[in-house]
């Protein structure tokens, strides 16, 4: 058996009136095909209010809420099909508990407060059905926060104690937080995921699966862990474990991270050839993967043949924008190369019917990479028009990586991050903030590189009425703020010195 085995095909050219091949979607990696140019067509319906415009020239240019929605996405059964009674004075805080679980408008911290009504071990209170949908839905958020993860991992240390097993599927999300938990894999979170891996085999004596070791080539991966990675790898293939898409994915961002192009390129066409479904996810991660692997050229054309690909396949919804939506739809895409294995024409039109469109991740994928390494303004400006063309919505991501982009570009010679430009920016971030557009919010990042970003282009008086802006509009912790004021204090000693501010 082995994951690596593939034969690259000739491109054919697309067309308009009929679905694209398999063909099509390995000629998205080939280099070497002609480059087309196109200019997203702006549809005025589609334009997001509120997209700051840069004018990159010498010459001075409705969604699904994000927010969790169980009973929409449908992530959460209605019922629950047992209960025990007769627990006496607990019974309050129980009743407590299963109403928060079952209504999925109830936030996870309002969850594990009402756990928290429990005398330990709490789970040993509840019946089987509620404990399971306890750990479901903590083990669900949008993104991964210290705290919440922290819950998760209370409740597993919960069912230890208590002595419940835990199902496999508890055990690899387990393993994923440990491992995942922050936007950085340490050598800690690798050895957290180990052991937990460990634990579940030899001790809970449950046995991995490929989930699991996906996850664990997810984690030693990320960390850089190479030789870890690749010895997962063949225990997997030892226990003849077959790869799904996530793992597919995985594999192309390994190579990207290995700085290997043509791995990135080879793993992408085993996904395709193994009849995994391609979408907007699959080539975002490709897109990631070449950056990390130093082809932006490459990158970049990926990104406009996702445009090619969306303007010619008409009628295709774009990729959701609700979460929980787009992690079931992945789990649905996970298994239809298995589901669909003997009926092709299905796969065919599941593979048809997904948007290959560029969405939010893949704007701010390339963005990030032009802020942190170009500086490249004119194709920003590009990036924000693609964004209204597409009708993607504006989100504090977008304006935290442009003051980003001032503070560590402007104010240098020739530079275009001039401070016009970047004042024109702040006036739509603060229309944005006070018209209250969702997913745009004054957070910490925001108010940190806001800072740093004027700091560099406006001097001492205009950066603290900029702060004096934003302290009214952030509701904010102690701690927050603690390291605004730390990043303020900088960077106003630094002007007063009269010294290079430099980030």
């Amino acid at each position: 058996m082995s994951y690596h085995t593939c034969t690259p095909t000739k491109a054919h050219c697309l067309a308009i009136s009929k679905a694209a091949n398999r063909d099509d979607y390995l000629a998205m990696l080939d280099y070497y095909r002609e480059t087309y140019q196109t200019d997203t067509p702006t549809d005025p319906a589609l334009k997001t209010p509120g997209v700051p415009e840069i004018e990159a020239s010498r010459t001075t240019s409705s969604m699904e809420d994000t927010s969790y929605k169980a009973k929409r996405c449908g992530v959460l059964p209605t019922t629950v099909t047992t209960m025990e009674s007769g627990l006496g004075e607990h019974d309050s805080a129980i009743e407590s508990l299963i109403h928060a679980v079952m209504d999925g408008g109830v936030s996870n911290e309002q969850i594990y407060q009402s756990y928290q009504a429990l005398p330990f071990p709490g789970v040993s209170y509840l019946t089987q059905d509620i404990r399971r949908i306890l750990l479901r839905r903590l083990s669900i958020m949008q993104k991964k926060v210290q705290n919440e993860i922290l819950w998760y991992l209370s409740i597993v240390d919960d069912m230890k104690a208590a002595e419940i097993p835990l199902t496999k599927g508890e055990w690899n999300s387990a393993i994923h937080l440990a491992g995942r938990g922050f936007s950085k894999v340490s050598s800690l979170e690798v050895e957290f995921a180990l052991r937990s891996w460990k634990e579940m085999e030899q001790e809970a004596g449950v046995s991995g699966n490929h989930v699991t070791f996906n996850i664990l080539f997810d984690i030693a991966a990320k960390a850089g862990k190479f030789a870890l990675a690749e010895m997962i790898l063949k225990e997997m293939e030892a226990r003849n474990l077959q790869l799904n898409r996530y793992a597919h994915v995985g594999l192309i961002y390994y190579y990207g991270l290995r700085s290997d192009g043509n791995g990135v390129r080879k793993a992408y066409r085993d996904l395709v050839n193994d009849g995994q479904i391609v979408d907007t996810a699959v080539l975002n991660c490709v897109i990631a993967a070449l950056q990390h692997a130093g082809e932006i050229p490459a990158a970049d054309q990926v990104y406009e043949r996702m445009k090619i690909m969306h303007t010619r396949r008409t009628g295709r919804k774009l990729p959701t924008n609700c979460w929980t939506e787009a992690r079931e739809l992945g789990r649905v895409l996970n298994h239809a190369a298995t589901a669909f294995h003997a009926d092709p024409s299905k796969k065919e039109q599941l593979q048809d019917d997904q948007s290959l469109a560029p969405d939010f991740h893949t704007v701010v994928v390339l963005l990030t990479h032009h802020v942190s390494h170009t500086g490249e303004l004119q194709r920003i400006a590009t990036l924000l028009e693609d964004l209204q063309a597409l009708g993607l919505p504006i989100r504090g991501r977008i304006f935290m990586e442009l003051f980003r982009g001032f503070a560590l570009h402007g104010r240098t010679h020739y530079s275009l991050w001039t401070r016009a430009r970047l004042e024109s920016v702040w006036n739509s971030f603060l229309g944005m903030v006070d018209n209250q557009t969702e997913n745009v919010v004054v957070e910490k990042w925001i108010v940190i590189w806001a800072i740093r970003a004027f700091a560099k282009c406006g001097g001492a008086e205009r950066t603290l009425e900029i702060w004096n802006e934003l302290k009214s509009r952030w509701k904010r912790g102690d701690r927050e703020e603690g390291v605004a004021l730390g990043v303020l204090g900088v960077a106003l000693n630094r002007l007063r010195a009269g010294g290079e501010v430099k980030w």
